[in-house]
């Protein structure tokens, strides 16, 4: 049966405000990160780039973020061309990507269309499908990123939250085609973010 218009315009404003949770919550983490540490090694498996760097890292938040009023006008990848090649980080790359996360964040919070489609590198997805997905993806690299420079930082209730009710209906399908890998073992008694980071195979001692 088809979901309502009411119900669709719901599930947007939940999925939205998923987003932007977890998009704020990446960059409250990006925007600590310190010029000494650019150049840096990061692990291999966060980006296909060879031999990545946290400036590589930085960069392609900046291109997801980039992105982001493309895809919610519902512009292809063929019709977006090579606007988003390139360096988009210049000579400072946090304010480089604060500027394009700030529009991101505008496009998010006036978007409406509730039947809109997100033409994504991977297939064609309704727009909350796309919110989704770009949250776990956010979500959960600001405590990765954290830990790995040693950054003091505990993901917000209301994300944990939003993030558990999410990932929970579909954890088995979104493990299956390697959004997640499986799951990790955390210390009795751990705190619902713990238990959330080992549930999606994040949690590292």
């Amino acid at each position: 049966m088809r979901t309502s218009a009411a119900g669709r315009s719901v599930a947007i404003m939940k999925q939205k405000s998923l987003f932007l949770l977890a998009d704020a919550s990446l960059r409250s983490v990006i925007d600590r990160i310190r010029p000494d540490q650019f150049d840096l090694p990061a692990p291999g498996g966060w980006l296909s780039t060879p031999d990545p760097t946290v400036r590589d890292v930085i960069a392609a938040h900046a291109k997801d973020e980039a992105w982001v009023p493309d895809v919610l006008a519902g512009r292809t990848m063929d019709e977006v061309g090579t606007r988003w090649d390139g360096d988009l980080l210049g000579d400072d790359p946090i304010a480089s990507y604060d500027a394009f996360n700030d529009t991101a964040t505008a496009a998010v919070t006036a978007f409406e269309n509730p039947d809109a489609v997100a033409h994504l590198s991977y297939g064609d997805y309704p727009v909350t499908v796309y919110f989704e997905h770009t949250a776990f993806y956010r979500g959960f690299q600001a405590p990765t990123i954290a830990k790995f420079l040693g950054l003091e930082y505990s993901m917000p209730t209301e994300l944990v939250d939003a993030l558990y009710e999410t990932v929970t209906t579909q954890l088995d399908s979104l493990r299956a085609i390697g959004v997640f890998p499986p799951e990790v073992p955390v210390p009795a008694g751990s705190d619902r973010e713990t238990q959330l980071l080992g549930l999606v195979g994040f949690y590292s001692e």
